[in-house]
Order: C-alpha cells, then sequence, then structure tokens
C-alpha cells in the first residue's frame, strides 16, 4: 500500500507540497521572510572561506533555488535525494548513461515512451553495446527470467505510455532485490500524488516535471529521485561534469509553483478522466478504453493496491479508419490536438497520425494499435469534455 491512502494521509502530502522545506535555517528566505522562495538566477557566487563560505559557488554546481526544489520533491517522494534536469529525457538519459556501462544490461517494460525506447535500442544497444531486453512486464516472470546476477538496471514505466499498462513494482523491486540490481520506475503518469515507488521497493524515481508535477505547459524538465546514496553521487557527479544539465531557475520556480496545487490538480484530472473513460466505454465508435479506474481495465485491481488513484490519462482505439478518425481530431473544439500532458488544459493525440516517430517503434516493443488515441484529461467541465467528444465522433 502506498503512503496516502488515508485522507489524513493526503492532507499531509497536501502541506508538503504546499510549505517550504523543513529546514532549521531556510537559508533560501536571505532574511527577507518571502512566503514564495526567491529565483536565484546569478551564474556564480561570491567566493568566501571559513565560517562565511558559501553553499553555492557556481549555478551549475548547485543553485539556491534549484535546490529549494529538489529538496521539496524528494520529501514528496518520501527519498532522500533529488536532482533537477532540464527535461525529462535528460534525467532518463544520465540515469542510464550513469549506472550502465558500455556492453551491460538493462531489462525494460516493453511498453514505454518512444524517446526512451530510442534511447536503449539506438543509442545504447547501437553504440555502447549494451544488451537490451524488452519484456511484457505486465507479469513479473517474464522480468525474472530476462534479469540475472549481471544485470545492470531494471526500467519500468508504470503506467505505460501510451498503453496505460501497469507493472507490479513490489514484485519487480523483490526481484532487483534477489539479483544485486538497480531498479528505476519512471512514474510520470502516476505522479507522486498517486504512487509511491521507492515505499514499495524500487531503488529510484523518474518524473519528467513537464507534466503533473508543472502541470501548466509552460516549463520542460524533469526530476530523478533516489534513497541511495551510492547512485546519488554517480548520478550528481554524471549531471555536474558529464552533462552539465540541470534545470534553469526559473524553470526550478515554475515547477515548485506547479507542485503547490498538485494535490487539488490530480483529484479533479481524475475525476474528470474517470467521466471521459466512462463516456467512451459507453460509445459504439469506440472499440476500447485503457483507463485503470475502470474494472474493465485488467490490471485495475493492481492499480487498486498500488496506487491512492487512478490519475488523467485515458487511451482509446477509435472503431474507423485512419480518415474518419483525422475528422474526428479537427471537429474537437474544446480537446487540443497536440503532444504532451498533465497540464490543466485537455490535450489529444494519435501517435500514427500526429507523431510518425513516436508511433514507430522496434521489432521488441509493444505493438500500438494505429487507431489509438491518448487523450490527457484536463481540468475542464467534464460534461463539456463529453460534449466535445459525443459531437465529434462520427
Amino acid at each position: 500500500m502506498t503512503r496516502y491512502k488515508s485522507q489524513s494521509d493526503r492532507s499531509r502530502f497536501a502541506t508538503i507540497a504546499v510549505g517550504e522545506p523543513e529546514t532549521e535555517t531556510h537559508p533560501h528566505r536571505d532574511g527577507t521572510n518571502d512566503v514564495i522562495p526567491p529565483i536565484h538566477l546569478s551564474s556564480t557566487f561570491e567566493w568566501a572561506s571559513g565560517e562565511d563560505a558559501n553553499e553555492h559557488d557556481y549555478s551549475r554546481e548547485s543553485n539556491p533555488t534549484r535546490a529549494a526544489l529538489e529538496e521539496q520533491l524528494a520529501r514528496l517522494e518520501g527519498g532522500e535525494h533529488a536532482l533537477a534536469f532540464a527535461s525529462g529525457m535528460a534525467a532518463t538519459s544520465t540515469t542510464m548513461l550513469s549506472l550502465v556501462p558500455p556492453g551491460g544490461h538493462v531489462v525494460s517494460s516493453d511498453t514505454i515512451y518512444s524517446g526512451t525506447e530510442k534511447l536503449l535500442v539506438e543509442h545504447m544497444a547501437g553504440h555502447l553495446d549494451v544488451d537490451i531486453d524488452l519484456v511484457d512486464a505486465r507479469d513479473p516472470d517474464n522480468v525474472a527470467d530476462a534479469v540475472n546476477v549481471d544485470t545492470d538496471l531494471i526500467w519500468a514505466e508504470t503506467p505505460s505510455n501510451p498503453l496505460i499498462r501497469l507493472c507490479d513494482i513490489q514484485t519487480i523491486a523483490d526481484i532487483a532485490e534477489d539479483n544485486g540490481t538497480l531498479f528505476a520506475v519512471d512514474s510520470t503518469f502516476g505522479s507522486p500524488y498517486y504512487q509511491a515507488p521507492l515505499e514499495l521497493g524500487a531503488d529510484i524515481v523518474v518524473h519528467s516535471t513537464t507534466k503533473y508535477l508543472n502541470g501548466h505547459s509552460d516549463s520542460i524538465g524533469g526530476v530523478v529521485i533516489t534513497d541511495d546514496s551510492e547512485v546519488f553521487q554517480k548520478l550528481g557527479f554524471a549531471q555536474r561534469v558529464g552533462f552539465g544539465n540541470m534545470l534553469s531557475p526559473f524553470d526550478c520556480y515554475l515547477v515548485a509553483r506547479g507542485i503547490k496545487t498538485l494535490p487539488a490538480r490530480m483529484e479533479q484530472h481524475e475525476k474528470n478522466a474517470m467521466t471521459v473513460a466512462r463516456f467512451l466505454e459507453s460509445h459504439d465508435r469506440v472499440a476500447r478504453v485503457y483507463y485503470p479506474g475502470l474494472e474493465s481495465h485488467p490490471q485495475h485491481d493492481l492499480a487498486s493496491e498500488q496506487m491512492s488513484g487512478y490519475s488523467g490519462m485515458v487511451s482509446f482505439e477509435f472503431d474507423g479508419t485512419l480518415v474518419e478518425l483525422e475528422a474526428f481530431i479537427e471537429g474537437l473544439s474544446v480537446f487540443t490536438p497536440g503532444a504532451s500532458l498533465g497540464g490543466v488544459e485537455s490535450l489529444i493525440e494519435v501517435p500514427s497520425l500526429m507523431i510518425p516517430d513516436e508511433f514507430s517503434r522496434s521489432e521488441d516493443s509493444a505493438e500500438i494499435p494505429e487507431t489509438l488515441v491518448r487523450v490527457s484529461v484536463g481540468l475542464e467541465n467534464a460534461d463539456d469534455l463529453c460534449e466535445d467528444l459525443r459531437t465529434a465522433l462520427p
């Protein structure tokens, strides 16, 4: 069970989301009593030694605004350490490239974001000779069969993009522990509010902060959170020295601002998504709906056990031709056709039509139906969302 099953626990999460990091001195206030931590745009800080020494010297190494956000993100996930990156893919690639040596071995769930899959198959396998096993991780036995004592990393995306499949985090964590292997979870679709992979045994959690954490479609970013000090040291060195890839102070401010409303937003995302999913499930031009909150989802019980809510992502298979599907998309007025997800506005995407590179996947990946539609359900009136779909569906 996750930390936030009870209403009192949810209230505790909300307090962490709204409040500042629990430190004795609150150094980011700089004696000004700011309610909101200020944005420190300086690239460098005056050097001093002894009692006058600063915590921050150069913003690639550390920055007060980024440090405040990282502490806040670590506390939201119940982790010890967090590192904020310039994008979700930067967080993912730094994790993989820092922890997996050339010629190493990665076992990954086969339904993952296309950018992550390309990183694994084209870059790590193609250029670094890393052995990549993409497996259907819905069955933990498939993971167990692929992992051995020489495996460097298990990677899972749950719920997954775009098929909304789940992995049993706790069972896979046990498999990883038995083999002495690190286990990382991309929990972007769940958000820290609805899923706590570290508590379930994962070593590393990755988020695209672009999505639910920021929540307003105005910042690109990523974060890695871990309890493992050795992993943190490796990733921190890679971030500062190897790649020099960190989130800018202004983007840190935007993400920290977004986090304050994360609990309230996620509650409404889920409420609207459930309404939309049920409407789609009842429509005769929809062949299948993928939403873990529906009892028809084959992993509904797992979602109810390891998540405290079902989040706001819905996918469905349109029953018709691509020409009809394109006409449906063009007929929408409330939903905006576009990539990304997790913002306050509802977005809709057809990978085969709108993002051909995302639709094109390796032979070992999960097959994505040509008429699959992915919906990021926003915070608009749920009746308006359903009416928009009803009007546009042929």
